[in-house]
């Protein structure tokens, strides 16, 4: 147990996982009372862009934002001093190595697009304020990997040199790089929004938006860096695999899109 989770390995090591509750990240969305940090939703969505914007693997939404809303109160001090690690329905993230799993029993291990996410789906129930938050902080993390993404995909296109000058100098480049810019600018305003109201509304429109701008810039990055980006040995496969997972997880675009659609 002395090694984080990589690429493709089972996350056999906890090392990553105790830095995350000495930071206090285990702990946000636990009641003060319980020996959390009481923080608000806002404060998770900080939290988890930050999380996506660094690629960072493990159950985050399952443990960190979901758990604490359906997990009984004797379990709470546990979770948040990152003893304990729990997965919930329906996906059951990293089910062989959760100390606690809420919401149903997990199934047989699927495959996965992002290697580091081990899936044992199975039919199980969650309420709808648990379900929402895993929704909410599944967003934070797409808004962060997007991120993430185009700040590569800016760094590669003023290294890289074609035909004697930067990539970067081109029209096409840039015109790509900035409609990315705006997706993510255009969708962080209604992850915020989503935090501060709590409505399922808007909950789901800033899932929508995020894994929109998200994808964009993945599939931006992917053009920008050409045949190396399609290389899983480089770093822009994590980012882009995780994207292409978080996209339809707590909810896929259209169920989204829907149930904006019937709270309008």
């Amino acid at each position: 147990m002395a090694r984080a989770w990589g690429r493709g390995e089972h996350p056999s090591g906890l090392a990553l996982w105790r830095q995350l509750a000495k930071l206090g990240v285990t702990a946000l969305a636990i009641p003060e009372s319980h020996d959390g940090l009481g923080a608000t939703a806002m404060d998770l969505v900080v939290a988890f862009e930050e999380l996506g914007h660094h690629a960072v693997p493990g159950p985050l939404v399952e443990s960190i934002a979901v758990a604490p809303l359906l997990a009984p109160p004797q379990w709470l001090p546990r979770l948040a001093s990152g003893e304990v690690i729990a997965t919930v329905a329906p996906w059951y993230l990293d089910a062989d190595i959760a100390d606690l799993v809420l919401g149903g029993t997990p199934g047989a291990l699927a495959a996965c697009v992002d290697r580091t996410r081990r899936l044992f789906p199975a039919a199980g129930d969650l309420t709808e304020p648990a379900f929402n938050a895993g929704v909410l902080a599944c967003a934070a993390q797409l808004s962060g990997l997007g991120r993430a993404l185009l700040e590569m995909s800016v760094s590669y296109a003023k290294s890289r040199v074609q035909f004697g000058q930067p990539i970067g100098q081109l029209q096409a480049i840039k015109h790509r790089l900035a409609e990315v810019l705006i997706a993510l600018d255009f969708a962080r305003p209604l992850l915020y929004a989503a935090a501060f109201s709590g409505t399922a509304r808007d909950i789901s429109a800033a899932k929508v938006a995020c894994g929109d701008a998200a994808y964009l810039a993945a599939r931006t990055a992917l053009q920008v860096h050409g045949a190396i980006g399609y290389t899983e040995e480089f770093d822009l496969s994590i980012w882009f695999s995780k994207v292409r997972a978080l996209v339809s997880v707590w909810g896929t675009p259209a169920e989204h899109r829907a149930r904006v659609m019937a709270a309008l």
